[in-house]
């Protein structure tokens, strides 16, 4: 595709691109080279927390840029400070080094885990994960996730991660043995389906490692940050982990990411951790508007009612379409369809005129739900109103 005087050309093909160019967003919506507007409901991946061009990120950006970008992570910076202060202000734990994105964060979660089983687990370093878990794109986070097909595409795979089934707290027990060191799983499966862990599962889970004397690490970086209503989603169970992972929304649409773990689970030593770009100023000073905001008054009881409100208009459609119902948590939702046709109406969602939509369809029997966390209840039901035109056309087609 030509671009003015450029090429795509010039990009290598990791993912199959539909040819348009996205150029502005504002809020809630995304525009494109030929100046169409698009609803966007997936928002990065759930990565724009405050919705596409924030006036605070980008206020916050131009402020930071303009004193300082990056003087190493091996010295201290203030907004480094200041947002690791609020993040364990706000949560159950009591360290943070910050990363890049989600995997880098989940890997760092692997290693801290794996030396600490070294110096208090006679060497134990495996950790159960769960069937179609996602956790991230390097070879150790892609080893520990439960996609499909992952464990032949970079084969072999890094070992120690047996896998049990989510839910089911029968089978963690059975894959508890002299080398486990972890327990580490997302608290609602994104990737896998938008499928939330029972609440009794998260309790029963602690108590169960905590009686094994082994961790438990939560992969928040799709829950986290307000996503399910609450600032992290393990709040839902009242239970307190060992380590947190915490990407996508931190960032309000920019690179960052944390790794966060409880004072007695910190082992790392110079030089055992690190990263060109860990906690960077221009980048942390944006993770502190986002924390600061979702904290504002009143904000996660929007993200929660706003939550519900989507819930109860994604069950009218099932019931007018005959669909299987919908689920999740907070603003990280999924509707279930009755066939496959999920990637069909992606696909004549975004291409539908004069005014698109942006869906995802994890699998092929649903469509994922990821909008700003300040996404209004008339742009729910602009996307409701949109989404029953293409799924009349899905039946008639």
């Amino acid at each position: 595709m030509q671009y003015g005087a450029f090429s795509t050309d010039s990009l290598m093909s990791i993912t199959n691109r539909p040819d348009l160019v996205f150029e502005r967003g504002e809020g809630s919506w995304l525009y494109d080279h030929q100046g169409k507007a698009y609803l966007d409901f997936i928002q990065g991946w759930a990565v724009n927390t405050l919705g596409h061009c924030p006036p605070e990120i980008a206020a916050a950006l131009a402020a930071q840029a303009g004193k300082l970008i990056n003087p190493s992570p091996a010295f201290y910076n203030g907004p480094m400070i200041e947002l690791a202060s609020l993040l364990t202000a706000n949560s159950v734990f009591d360290r943070v080094f910050f990363a890049n994105t989600g995997a880098e964060a989940n890997e760092g979660a692997i290693k801290l885990a794996r030396k600490w089983g070294r110096l208090h687990k006679d060497g134990a370093y495996e950790i159960i994960t769960f069937g179609h878990s996602f956790h991230g794109r390097t070879l150790a986070t892609m080893s520990a996730s439960g996609k499909a097909g992952w464990d032949t595409i970079y084969a072999p795979q890094v070992p120690g991660f047996p896998k049990a089934i989510y839910n089911d707290i029968a089978t963690v027990n059975e894959k508890i043995g002299p080398k486990t060191v972890a327990v580490m799983l997302e608290p609602v499966q994104g990737e896998g389906g938008v499928i939330p862990a029972d609440i009794e599962f998260l309790k029963a889970l602690r108590e169960l490692t905590t009686a094994r004397g082994i961790l438990l690490i939560v992969d928040e970086v799709q829950t986290g940050m307000g996503r399910t209503g609450k600032l992290f989603a393990y709040e839902h169970a009242g239970i307190t982990p060992d380590i947190m992972t915490l990407a996508k929304g931190i960032g309000g649409g920019v690179p960052l990411a944390a790794l966060l773990a409880r004072e007695e689970i910190c082992c790392f030593e110079p030089g055992d951790q690190g990263g060109t770009y860990n906690g960077n100023p221009l980048m942390t000073a944006v993770g502190a508007v986002v924390l600061k905001r979702l904290l504002s008054p009143g904000f996660l009881a929007g993200v929660e009612a706003r939550g519900q409100y989507l819930s109860k208009r994604l069950l009218e459609l099932s019931v007018k379409h005959g669909l299987q119902g919908e689920r999740g948590s907070g603003l990280l939702r999924a509707l279930v369809l009755a066939d496959e046709r999920g990637p069909d109406i992606v696909r004549r969602a975004l291409e539908g005129g004069p005014t698109g939509l942006l869906l995802n369809s994890p699998r092929p029997n649903l469509l994922r739900f990821m909008p700003a966390l300040n996404v209004s209840e008339a742009e729910i039901d602009q996307m409701i109103a949109m989404l029953d035109t293409l799924l009349q056309g899905a039946q008639l087609a």
